[in-house]
């Protein structure tokens, strides 16, 4: 066989390389190498590169085995002299390994005018063939000056979306992008409320008031950098309506006047350009002032008769005009007595069996609840006022209830007799029998005051806790104390609360008397879950206030809805009250709504307010959207927490105005949620069949007068006294009653009484007036005769009296 090996020819820069063939009419190939028996291996191919400015680069390329290496850039063969080769032994191998490099210049590549970049690739002999490597392309490097599309400011609203577009300049190779905030680099991978991923663009999900900042879209690669226009990003906030203010008091005492009610635009205030709230921000709304009324003496009543004492008596009232709208009371006696027989009078004046015991109750309903109170030895025949004459056999018990509904400052009422009176809704002012000397004449009176009350101290944030209460007058002299009661609204604890009672000064100030946990001998407190019994020595103004301790302070409102038609026939207004759970503030509320024909559409519903600062929302919940519409945006109201908090015994209520689509909707059903924001809840349901007929609840608070008030019956108070004022060795004293009628502390107080016994059974009674609870007195008196009767085995000549008799 003849092989024939041409010579390598570099004409043109080309290398002709001819190849050994056998002589055979088959396809040619290769004789068997001397080592190895494989095609050339690449150990490196040439790699892409760029030519940065007019610095050329350098390809390579390594094989094994290997007898030859060239380059062919675009087709064509890279002529020899222009190739570095370098050959050595692979020592794992034992194969010759030879590398070979070329440089490619700037100028070369921009004379390639190809289809393509230009490209080189190496081909590698060895005895048993060729192998070629990978193409690697060659280009020139560059960055273009500017930006395709530059980053545009924008204005966003907080928690809106912010995107920001750049278009880097074209480059070889491609640019990279990165954003500078305030010259500062942005990463997403700190913050994940930013995203700089997506096709070069920043991506802020929701705005911030720190992502207010200037922004930069930076583009570079291998041969230089470009910074963007500066983009600048306002995140700003719109302003939000407070809540409206309470309404002011109307601007004038008494006729037309206007008050008006006002809300800031700070919730939130508007920031970095953010619009202004829209609207009105202060209302305004005609009100009209009843003028007073001062009170007039009516004419004096015919004299009585000529008593044993040759007295005789006349009576007038304040009712020509009563007084109303704060008018001034009469000035003046109501009450006259003068001697009837010329100063001479032969009768013994011990004859009391033939003195008139009691007199007649006179009483009337007032703008502030006042009762006059006159004790006297002297009866009268009949009643003149229109309330119940208190007959002898009811005073025979010993003490006398008298209940007025709700009343207001103004008016007055008043009674004669040695009685205990029941005033308003939970106040109480119980006078028990013997408290007033038998040859002394008082008038007494109690009034609520209605106004803005000053006894709470803001410096340790006090609220008050009940109805300022008034009893007089002034200078009375009592041989026992009075009872007084005073419904509160406050969730009784001792951690929870400071409760103390106040009472004003003569310059109108206000002290405290004693915390209701102390002890003290100038007055008693009895505090149980809804009302303060007090056992009073001294007339005055007296005020339940209460000192929060934590924010688990808690006190109970009662909510309520009213409901009532408007002017049009289509539209139906619900009010909801939230006010302090005592009888007397939602009495108030009762009388407000009889007035404008409101009418209680649900039981009212008692909520626990927690003092944690947190306000309370009124929404109303499932209302027919086809057949009822709202006015938007009062589906649900707010109060703040003060508004709540320190109410001071003033209804707080919302209203919601409805309207139906037509007047052949007869049924309203609904609910009204109210709830402390992380607090309780309370739902009160509504649901009428036929508007103009909602039924009313009983809203009235029963008294009671004469003969059908509670009373423990004189005979057994007299007989308790005399048994348990008096101690005896056997323990059975007045000490033993408090105990088991459950009064078992500050008892250093009974104990300077002059009627230990009888104190104790006035504080029972003012306990008992609500139940009339008769029984338990009767319970507690048994008790003490077991414990007695087992005291008697030792000593059997002792005699038990019978509570019985």
């Amino acid at each position: 066989m003849a092989i024939k090996l041409n010579s390598i020819d570099f004409r043109k820069g080309a290398v002709l390389i001819y190849k050994r063939h056998k002589r055979t009419t088959g396809d040619a190939a290769p004789d068997s190498p001397s080592v190895g028996g494989t095609l050339p291996h690449f150990l490196q191919e040439p790699e892409d590169a760029y030519i940065i400015k007019s610095n050329p680069i350098r390809l390579r390329c390594r094989a094994a085995p290997a007898l030859q290496i060239f380059f062919k850039c675009n087709g064509e063969w890279v002529h020899q002299n222009q190739h570095m080769s370098q050959e050595y032994l692979d020592q794992d191998t034992g194969l010759k390994v030879r590398e070979v490099m070329i440089n490619v210049s700037r100028q070369q590549v921009e004379d390639f005018h190809g289809p393509e970049d230009y490209w080189c690739l190496c081909v590698a002999w060895s005895h048993l063939g060729t192998s070629k490597s990978r193409k690697a392309t060659v280009r020139i490097a560059y960055l273009r000056k500017n930006f395709e599309q530059d980053p545009q400011g924008k204005e966003v609203p907080i928690k809106g979306m912010i995107v920001l577009h750049c278009r880097p300049p074209e480059g070889v190779p491609a640019a990279e992008v990165e954003w500078l905030k305030n010259e500062e680099l942005v990463s997403s991978l700190s913050d994940d409320n930013i995203d700089t991923r997506a096709d070069h663009n920043l991506i802020i999900n929701e705005a911030r008031l720190s992502d207010s900042a200037n922004y930069t879209c930076l583009a570079s690669n291998i041969v230089a950098k470009r910074r963007s226009a500066t983009a600048t990003v306002v995140v700003f906030v719109n302003g939000g309506w407070s809540l409206w203010t309470e309404w002011s008091p109307c601007s004038v005492d008494c006729g037309r006047g206007v008050q008006k009610r006002s809300r800031t635009c700070t919730n939130p205030a508007p920031l970095n350009g953010g619009a202004f709230c829209e609207g009105m921000s202060v209302q305004k709304s005609t009100c009209n002032a009843l003028c007073p009324v001062d009170g007039g003496w009516e004419e004096w009543s015919e004299w009585t008769l000529c008593s044993a004492q040759c007295e005789r008596q006349r009576w007038r009232e304040c009712n020509a005009p009563a007084p109303r709208h704060r008018g001034k009371m009469c000035e003046g006696e109501s009450h006259a007595m003068e001697n009837c027989t010329g100063g001479i009078c032969t009768q013994s004046m011990d004859g009391s069996n033939d003195v008139a015991l009691y007199s007649g109750l006179a009483a009337g309903v007032i703008a502030v609840a006042v009762l006059i109170i006159s004790v006297t030895l002297y009866r009268r025949s009949q009643s003149e006022y229109g309330v119940d004459v208190i007959d002898s056999s009811a005073l025979a018990g010993g003490f006398q209830t008298f209940n007025f509904k709700t009343a207001r400052q103004g008016e007055t009422g008043q009674f004669m007799a040695d009685v205990v009176c029941v005033v308003s809704v939970g106040v109480s002012l119980l006078v028990s029998h013997g408290a007033i000397a038998e040859d002394t004449s008082w008038e007494m009176y109690m009034l609520i005051n209605q106004a803005q009350s000053s006894a709470p101290s803001e410096e340790r944030c006090e609220i008050l806790l009940g109805p300022e209460v008034t009893y007089g007058p002034p200078g009375l002299s009592l041989s026992s104390p009075v009872a007084m009661t005073i419904a509160h609204c406050a969730e009784v604890s001792a951690e929870n609360w400071n409760i103390q009672l106040k009472r004003q000064t003569k310059d109108n100030k206000w002290e405290e008397v004693m915390s209701v946990e102390d002890e003290s001998t100038s007055c008693y407190c009895l505090l149980d879950s809804k009302s303060c019994h007090l056992l009073l020595d001294e007339p005055g103004s007296y005020a339940l206030v209460g000192e929060p301790l934590n924010e688990h302070a808690g006190k109970r409102l009662k909510v309520a809805v009213f409901g009532s038609l408007e002017a049009s026939s289509l539209n139906y207004s619900l009010r909801v009250y939230c006010v302090d759970d005592t009888p007397h503030a939602f009495q108030g509320v009762v009388s407000a709504e009889t007035s404008r024909g409101g009418l209680l559409l649900e039981e009212p519903k008692t909520l626990l307010f927690k003092g944690n600062t947190y306000s309370l929302q009124v929404s109303i919940q499932d209302l027919p959207q086809f057949l009822w519409s709202i006015k938007p945006f009062t589906t649900c109201q707010e109060f703040s927490f003060c508004q709540v908090w320190s109410s001071n015994q003033q209804p707080l209520h919302c209203a919601f105005s409805l309207e139906r689509f037509t007047t052949a909707t007869m049924q309203l059903s609904c609910k009204i949620s109210v709830r402390q924001v992380k607090g309780h809840e309370q739902i009160l349901q509504v649901y009428t069949s036929t508007l103009p007929f909602f039924m009313q609840a009983d809203c009235t608070v029963t008294s009671q007068t004469g003969a059908k008030a509670f009373k423990i019956p004189l005979s057994i108070r007299q007989r308790i006294c005399a048994t348990f004022d008096t101690a005896n060795a056997k323990g059975k004293d007045w000490q033993l009653l408090a105990q088991k009628l459950h009064i078992q502390r500050n008892l250093s107080y009974f104990a300077k009484q002059r009627s230990p016994s009888g104190v104790i059974l006035s504080l029972w009674e003012a306990q008992h007036q609500a139940s009339g609870d008769l029984d338990s007195l009767a319970s507690a008196l048994e008790e003490i005769s077991k414990i007695h009767s087992k005291s008697l085995a030792h000593s059997p000549s002792e005699t038990e009296p019978d509570f019985n008799q």
